[in-house]
């Protein structure tokens, strides 16, 4: 399904705030679409914390607006793809930017997400597709698992994915749950609890990086491809924020 299966770019690993990391994916989307730049993966998290909304999501609560974690306030950002809102406090998110021959919305999610389950099932951590065909009428994009989701053997939601397409050109971007703290979580969404996958994976002294390392070389036998890491240039940073 891929349309390039030679060289892909590795960006590493970046901790910024939402509004950085949702306009480098907008802009590597753009880019790709343009024909200006490669097939792109890369992995980061969000400092301070922020809560992401659906492009299309309109109805959250204003007490939101007022919610901290670890004395700074917390971030809410909108994403250029849809869904419902995501807490982005200790997890991690992918992004996959790429080209797509399939018009197929599901058939692409799924394709895009089994490095994620192959990545995972190295780690000894196996994860399925969700079941639900909708989203519940919930604030939360954890409260349901569908299709394009993956969650535990359980059923509980692990990874939650989201899209974005121009023509052939493709943005999928998620949450993976790796350490939240539950009582933020219940805070923000008044639910008991979400995934911890941090709890299921091996002790090791750096799981982040090992689940990166897992992923990105899930991503290459998955995909067939190569991986180039390069760090974004000081222009391409000066084009991202200008």
């Amino acid at each position: 399904m891929l349309n390039d299966k030679c060289s892909w770019r590795l960006i590493p690993y970046l901790e910024e705030s939402g509004e950085v990391q949702m306009a480098i994916d907008s802009w590597l989307l753009e880019q790709h679409r343009l024909g200006k730049h490669p097939p792109t993966l890369r992995f980061y998290t969000w400092q301070p914390a922020a809560i992401s909304l659906g492009y299309h999501q309109q109805d959250y609560p204003d007490y939101w607006h007022n919610l901290t974690w670890q004395g700074k306030k917390i971030d809410i950002v909108r994403r250029a793809t849809g869904g419902r809102a995501v807490l982005h406090q200790g997890d991690l998110t992918y992004s996959v930017v790429t080209s797509l021959n399939s018009t197929n919305r599901l058939a692409a999610y799924k394709y895009i997400c089994q490095f994620l389950i192959t990545g995972m099932q190295s780690l000894n951590l196996n994860l399925d597709y969700g079941t639900a065909t909708e989203y519940s009428n919930n604030h939360n994009c954890f409260a349901s698992g569908t299709g394009a989701d993956l969650v535990t053997l359980e059923g509980v939601k692990a990874i939650g994915s989201a899209q974005l397409r121009k023509r052939r050109a493709i943005l999928q971007h998620g949450s993976i749950m790796l350490e939240p703290n539950l009582k933020l979580f219940n805070r923000v969404f008044n639910e008991p609890s979400v995934a911890r996958l941090w709890d299921l994976l091996p002790e090791c002294d750096h799981k982040i990086v090992t689940i990166i390392e897992a992923l990105t070389k899930a991503a290459i036998d998955c995909f067939k491809i190569s991986l180039i890491p390069q760090p974004l240039s000081q222009k391409e940073w000066q084009d991202i924020l200008p």
